[in-house]
């Protein structure tokens, strides 16, 4: 070979060393500079955080109380997962046994990195161990997140402990409560919509014993009721009566509302119902499923409680029993014609922070991350209505849950269990509204606005008690205890005294006193 053709070998071989080396540096820019976007848009939500895109999912384990029967299945909460780039371990616990299990998990030291405490009086048990320092407070990182950012000062207030916000709240509407009953029994029976205590009595003895159904036979009850006296039909009951809500104004301070006539009055009231068969004999024992399960299957007539849940009572019942016809009802006269129901302070559950399981700062802005993604209307709208064309349409600009029983009952499966995981609510989230379809479901959202205008608030929900931190869940036993034990005729009004009496002792006069030296600041 001549040394021409080596020079002009030599020169291709450079060439072509050059064009490889320029493409491996514009190869590397690329992958060096703008990573793909997550397919659920996480990216540009964790830069809306201040916070660049993870490479892998950031794992979170997660524990929440499960109202379904059945845990959830995956479709929608991978999706959910997906799109906020996270890997969710859920400890889905059912409702029955979720005050025992958070307990449970406090007393073990065995939390997952995000508790939900389950409702405002599990919340109480926390505040000791909140003002240890065993959780984060996340207050001063609230505005860093975009959405985290718009939850309700006057909420987080009312939650907060010592003024420090340590949880992330799930709002709910003041006061759901109310009356659903069987329309079409009341009508066969000639019975008009209740307006006062006496109506309700009445009704029930007749959906008791005038064989509502028509089948000759006596197997049905006045009122279906379950082992709560906060979320079932108890408390509520007990505002028809005018009793104060968890506190009220005895002789110029505040007393618990137990120590007032109109619970002793309550009380009476389901000792009647329970000794004429009026209600299910074995209320006090009676987990949230089978009290469901007993109105939903006809053998009660009336459910108290959450009117919220009529419309998809409807649904369910109609499905197996067509003549069923429900109506709620939200105000009911007291024993001197006043009207009030009880309320919440803006929030039914909050979201904690251990810090025995989230380690470091850097964790937690993780975590809060995540929460602050749920409030992104799109995952908003993913955790309440689901997916767009499969469990809902969008009409009116609001969102139409799917009805139909075989769509109902996916929705059931894929998402209703998934409301669980809320935080926020309506006025903080862009989120859809649901759509009113039936004259049921818009009577239900009137009534739940119209509870706004009859509250019975509580004045001492921003006061704490270092003593009702320590000891508050064996002070409740005890007059959870004598309030179920009069009510089944075990008890008689000078037992139910002594239990008071027990509860002074044991604490809760020092209760009383916490309570109040904060009470005279505010007057």
């Amino acid at each position: 070979m001549t040394k021409t053709s080596n020079d002009r070998k030599r020169s291709w071989q450079w060439i072509a060393l050059v064009g490889f080396l320029v493409l491996l540096v514009i190869s590397a820019a690329c992958s060096g500079g703008a990573k793909p976007a997550d397919p659920g848009g996480n990216a540009d939500s964790k830069a809306e955080s201040g916070q660049s895109a993870p490479d892998k999912p950031f794992e979170l384990s997660i524990m929440t109380v499960l109202h379904t029967p059945e845990l959830p299945e995956d479709k929608v909460l991978r999706l959910i997962e997906q799109k906020t780039n996270t890997k969710l371990k859920i400890n889905w616990v059912p409702n029955a046994a979720y005050e025992e299990k958070v307990l449970s998990s406090m007393a073990t030291n065995t939390m997952p990195q995000a508790i939900y405490v389950g409702n405002v009086a599990i919340y109480n048990n926390f505040k000791k161990s909140l003002r240890e320092g065993q959780f984060w407070e996340i207050g001063p990182y609230l505005e860093e997140y975009p959405y985290l950012r718009n939850l309700d000062p006057a909420v987080l207030k009312n939650s907060s402990v010592d003024g420090k916000i340590y949880g992330i709240y799930q709002a709910t509407p003041l006061s759901r409560q109310g009356v659903i009953y069987r329309k079409d029994w009341a009508d066969k029976l000639g019975l008009k919509r209740p307006e006062s205590i006496d109506d309700l009595y009445n009704m029930m003895k007749a959906f008791t014993e005038q064989d509502p159904e028509g089948d000759k036979q006596k197997d049905t009850i006045g009122l279906a009721d379950r082992s709560d006296l906060v979320y079932g039909a108890f408390k509520t009951v007990s505002s028809y009566f005018g009793t104060p809500n968890n506190w009220g104004e005895q002789d110029g301070e505040l007393r618990p509302e137990f120590m007032f006539p109109a619970y002793m009055e309550t009380m009476k009231f389901f000792r009647k119902l329970q000794s004429e068969g009026l209600i299910n004999h074995d209320f006090p024992v009676t987990s949230k499923p089978d009290h469901e399960a007993l109105f939903k299957s006809g053998k009660a007539g009336m459910f108290i409680g959450c009117i919220c849940a009529a419309p998809g009572y409807q649904r369910d019942m109609t499905a197996s029993m067509p003549e069923t016809v429900l109506d709620v009802v939200n105000r009911i006269k007291g024993p001197g014609g006043e009207v009030g129901v009880w309320s919440v302070p803006g929030y039914g559950n909050m979201v904690l922070f251990p810090k025995s399981t989230v380690k470091s700062e850097e964790e937690l802005k993780k975590v809060l991350a995540f929460f602050d993604q749920l409030m992104k209307p799109e995952i908003y709208n993913l955790l309440n209505y689901g997916i767009e064309g499969e469990h809902y349409e969008i009409v009116d600009g609001q969102a139409k849950v799917f009805k139909d029983p075989e769509k109902a009952a996916i929705n059931d499966r894929e998402v209703r269990p998934l409301l669980s995981l809320r935080i926020g609510g309506p006025d903080t989230v862009d989120g859809l509204v649901g759509y009113a379809d039936t004259e049921l479901a818009q009577l239900t959202n009137d009534s739940m606005a119209d509870n706004n205008n009859i509250l019975i608030n509580d004045p001492a929900v921003a006061f704490d008690s270092p003593t009702r931190d320590q000891s508050g869940v064996q002070l409740q036993q005890i007059i959870t205890d004598a309030t179920y034990r009069f009510m089944m005729g075990n008890l008689d009004e000078a037992g139910f005294q002594a239990a008071i009496d027990k509860w002074l002792k044991d604490g809760g006069g020092k209760v009383i006193e916490e309570i109040n030296e904060q009470y005279r600041t505010t007057k």
